[in-house]
């Protein structure tokens, strides 16, 4: 596509400018696509820069429903997306189309897992992590790795974070370099060491950066942790080896791919709340609201949304099945109270 061609040539000037990308990089950048897994804190950064840069087409999947604490450092989000429990994937989708562009952006309200990544990826050329939970980015590392597609791990907490970009075949994998998910508990999260909004922009844009190099043809580059602190002003990198005993990429053990088809309950990183699957079919959830009168409170229904309380806990029941249980952490009373109140 030469800049005559391209009806987008004057607002892609500056950026093609820059020699490493040039034209054919911004025209391999416009014809490619992305799967950019939670459009929170990190993924909305991502997906905003992505989107202003002219990525063709950018598939953004959330699980969750936008809340007042994620207004100071979740930047497609606003007041009125918090008062209406938004949707994140739609209200996300709705900030980006405002910017205009070439970008075709998809938005999924869903929980990414083994059973519906495949889908979710198909077409896509790299996968980017905006979630905040260790167990989707070993899911979305074991099915990368197994497809050979690249993918941008980032996790930030505090006023730092880490940034890997994982090259299936060149250099680690997420596994190479933590090989096992610590406990529950053990490592910081948002809520307990809380998180400055420079540190998310300092690592997405890192991840958008590397995202930009391999989805515009660019040479590939030398897979490397980097460590970020925007309080401190530092950046390190880590030099890296792939372990050739890895599970993962190594004896190509996907086992974090097999245990999520299994799990019906998680515990939501840094928040009193489970999520819980259903274990068949989606439910109704005109009849649930009907069958929970007289019996749950706050019965309110908004969409493709079902909210109640069962005291203490508070339910959101997406159209999907899927249900959020706000006041416990712990995965089996949830899992309890989700087949008593919604069905198994």
């Amino acid at each position: 596509m030469s800049a005559v061609e391209d009806p987008f040539a004057r607002r892609f000037a500056r950026q093609v400018r820059f020699a490493a990308l040039g034209a054919e990089g911004q025209a391999r950048l416009q014809r490619a696509s992305a799967l950019l897994v939670g459009c929170g804190a990190l993924g909305g950064s991502i997906a905003q820069a992505l989107v202003r840069s002219g990525i063709g087409r950018l598939v953004l999947v959330d699980r969750d429903v936008v809340e007042e604490s994620n207004l100071p450092r979740q930047v497609l989000f606003e007041e009125r997306h918090a008062r209406e429990s938004a949707l994140k994937a739609e209200a996300a989708a709705e900030s980006l189309a405002r910017i205009g562009g070439p970008t075709r952006v998809e938005a999924h309200a869903a929980h990414v897992d083994a059973s519906n990544l495949a889908e979710l990826a198909r077409g896509v050329g790299l996968v980017l992590d905006g979630t905040d939970n260790l167990e989707t980015r070993y899911v979305l590392n074991d099915h990368c790795v197994e497809a050979g597609m690249p993918w941008i791990y980032g996790g930030v907490v505090g006023s730092g974070g880490l940034v890997l970009p994982v090259l299936p075949g060149s250099g680690p994998c997420l596994r190479c370099v933590f090989p096992e998910a610590p406990p529950p508990g053990v490592l910081p999260t948002c809520e307990t060491a809380g998180v400055l909004q420079p540190a998310v922009a300092f690592v997405a844009a890192l991840q958008a950066g590397l995202a930009l190099r391999i989805l515009s043809g660019a040479p590939l580059p030398t897979p490397r942790l980097v460590e970020l602190d925007a309080w401190d002003g530092r950046a390190r990198e880590i030099e890296l080896a792939r372990d050739p005993a890895c599970a993962c990429c190594g004896a190509r053990d996907f086992s974090f791919l097999r245990a999520a088809r299994l799990q019906r309950a998680t515990r939501l990183c840094g928040r009193s709340t489970v999520q819980v699957r259903p274990a068949r079919a989606r439910p109704d959830l005109e009849l649930v609201a009907r069958a929970l009168d007289g019996v749950a409170s706050d019965v309110r229904r908004s969409g493709p949304i079902l909210r109640f309380v069962i005291a203490p806990e508070r339910f959101t029941l997406f159209a999907d099945g899927r249900a959020l249980v706000e006041g416990t952490e712990d995965e089996q009373r949830a899992l309890a109270l989700y087949d008593r109140y919604v069905g198994a």
